[in-house]
């Protein structure tokens, strides 16, 4: 779910923390992606007649397809992408998986109705909202990965915390999810839509954190109080203050406890027990990986493995699993000499005049200077 209205409020209060970029512009950088929210996109957007992707034998493989391909697109952008995979949810989560659940039980109640109408609009709608990303999806997923050669990690809890805890110890550039909350997290760069499909012809929306803080004139943890007045997935919320009045509040009052010593709890009732203090923990304090001691590689595909697992098992077409594990080689090839070609790049050039023989000369000197730092080439 990630944080209510964060991403629009950010536009509204720190424009100029946000940049739209092309893929193309990520050459030659490492960057962690948020393993089950790119699952769950690919169950909802590859699909065939309005439900998800079948084989013959009826099992599902819009995840698997999904993944293999915009994970190609990614490699030949000159793109390191390392997979981050969600691991035991915190408890504090659970009100929020309870309730999911109970959207969910809503949605199959409304499907049969629809499906009994004829309504294919409204069928299509419920089906989407009982997509969920399972144990299986997440295995499988992790198997066409390591035969790729494209490493992924497995998060103690929340993927977008790790995630984050790569980018500030400095293994990669950026998070790339669609929740905002690793942003709550710290990850000092968000990406978005960096694995939509190409259909939808989507720039990529990068947000830069300090900016943000900076803009909007608020520390890390009011931000994380802002982001539990905006909704988040540990705990609720106060009736009645919506995104303009909680980002006021924050700056006139600086945290949550003053807050609510300066508003009629009679109009803006907080939630009974709220837990509030628990959930900024969380955010202040996730448990992650440890950053430093991650050892990322990427590897030459597996074609035969390849081979077996997506054509042999899953019944995908040999000749297009083929096709994709020589764009895989090639983008291997292509990002190595590529960020050798644009190590230096000519910038201009500097004239001077000298007096040679009485006479003024203009003398004309290529200038070249690094086009990428090492720090840089993330």
């Amino acid at each position: 779910m990630g944080i209510h209205g964060l991403a629009k409020l950010i536009a509204d209060h720190a424009p100029s923390s946000i940049k739209e970029q092309d893929i193309k512009n990520y050459f030659g950088r490492k960057i962690a992606i948020d393993a089950s929210m790119c699952i769950y996109q690919f169950l909802i957007a590859v699909r065939q007649d309005g439900n998800v992707l079948q084989n013959e034998d009826g099992e599902t493989t819009s995840h698997l397809m999904g993944m293999f391909y915009r994970t190609i697109r990614m490699l030949e952008g000159g793109i390191k992408p390392v997979y981050v995979f969600d691991g035991k949810p915190p408890q504090l989560k659970s009100g929020e998986l309870e309730k999911r659940g109970e959207r969910r039980a809503e949605a199959e109640k409304l499907l049969a109705q629809a499906q009994e109408a004829g309504e294919q609009e409204n069928i299509d709608k419920f089906s989407k909202r009982l997509v969920k990303v399972t144990k299986q999806h997440n295995e499988e997923c992790k198997k066409l990965l390591t035969l790729m050669g494209v490493p992924y990690i497995e998060a103690p809890c929340e993927a977008e915390a790790s995630c984050a805890a790569l980018v500030k110890s400095g293994k990669v550039y950026a998070t790339a999810t669609e929740d905002m909350d690793g942003l709550t997290f710290g990850t000092t760069v968000l990406l978005r839509h960096l694995t939509a499909s190409e259909a939808k012809k989507l720039p990529i929306q990068e947000f830069h954190f300090s900016r943000i803080l900076q803009e909007m004139g608020v520390t890390h943890q009011q931000f994380i109080d802002l982001c539990i007045l905006l909704g988040c997935d540990y705990c609720g919320t106060i009736k009645g203050i919506g995104p303009k009045r909680a980002i006021d509040l924050i700056k006139q009052h600086g945290s949550i406890e003053e807050i609510l010593e300066n508003i009629d709890p009679n109009k803006h009732p907080a939630p009974e027990d709220w837990l509030y203090k628990e959930a900024r923990g969380l955010f202040l304090e996730p448990e992650v990986i440890d950053g430093t001691t991650v050892d990322l590689k990427w590897n030459e595909p597996d074609e035969d493995g390849l081979i077996q697992f997506m054509c042999a098992e899953k019944q995908f077409s040999e000749d297009r699993i083929r096709n994709g594990c020589k764009k895989i080689m090639k983008s291997r090839q292509g990002s190595t000499q590529g960020r050798l070609d644009t190590f230096f790049t000519v910038t201009g050039s500097i004239s001077s005049k000298r007096k040679v023989g009485g006479r003024s000369i203009f003398f004309t000197k290529r200038c070249a200077k690094l086009a990428h730092s090492p720090l840089q080439l993330q």
